[in-house]
């Protein structure tokens, strides 16, 4: 077995700020990515960049999030506070770069919408802005903003409101296959991924081996 690289907490909290923070943010693996789109009370819209993005269950359907500690005005969370709503878009390789420049400082006047280049698309039943060059878009609506005390983030708890995805990405039994979608994931705080597909899996009970899947939920042979 080979050698594995040991350090140590003390080691960790000696290294320098970016390095640190480079080195955290890649433990939890591979992470989902998505633009997240609101506007304020004018209507003035903004997008923002998440790693954070998570399942809490689904009957109701809830995601939760991350949202970084006000030590800047959170204009993600402002908006979703005042207006209730905000959308989930997942980034795809062609829209990397503009996704990335929505991690940029703006100042509240300024919409990343226009400042990256990506076009703000309105379904008729949700008033926040999808991403129009986003595959999956995700109706959110905000229920609750649980505080973080020990580091001062805020976890973010929304109920899906409506999806819009490529028919040909929702498997007959509700998979949605992210690798057709053209999903990208990240790691660290800087880079991009296109996920490979290994295998889906039967559901493990104890009296029965697993076994391998389609995308459709059927055996494979």
């Amino acid at each position: 077995m080979d050698t594995l690289h040991h350090i140590t907490r003390p080691a960790i909290d000696q290294l320098p700020r970016l390095e640190r923070a480079a080195l955290i943010n890649s433990l939890p693996g591979f992470r989902a990515l998505n633009l997240c789109g609101t506007r304020d009370l004018r209507g003035d819209t903004n997008l923002s960049i998440l790693s954070s993005v998570v399942h809490l269950g689904s009957n109701p359907p809830l995601l939760g999030m991350i949202i970084r500690p006000n030590s800047v005005p959170r204009h993600t969370l402002e908006n979703l506070e005042a207006t209730g709503s905000y959308t989930l878009n997942h980034l795809t390789p062609d829209i990397i770069r503009q996704g990335h420049q929505c991690s940029a400082n703006y100042p509240v006047n300024v919409s990343e919408f226009e400042a990256t280049g990506l076009t703000p698309w309105y379904s008729q039943s949700h008033p926040a802005p999808y991403v129009a060059e986003s595959r999956i878009r995700i109706g959110m609506t905000f229920l609750e903003r649980i505080d973080i005390a020990r580091n001062g983030v805020h976890l973010v708890i929304g109920e899906v409101t409506e999806i819009f995805l490529p028919r040909e990405a929702l498997g007959q039994d509700g998979y949605v296959d992210l690798n057709a979608a053209g999903t990208v994931c990240g790691s660290a705080l800087d880079a991009y991924h296109l996920p490979e597909f290994v295998a889906r899996l039967t559901y493990a009970r104890p009296d029965r081996p697993v076994a391998e899947i389609d995308a459709n939920g059927n055996p494979v042979s």
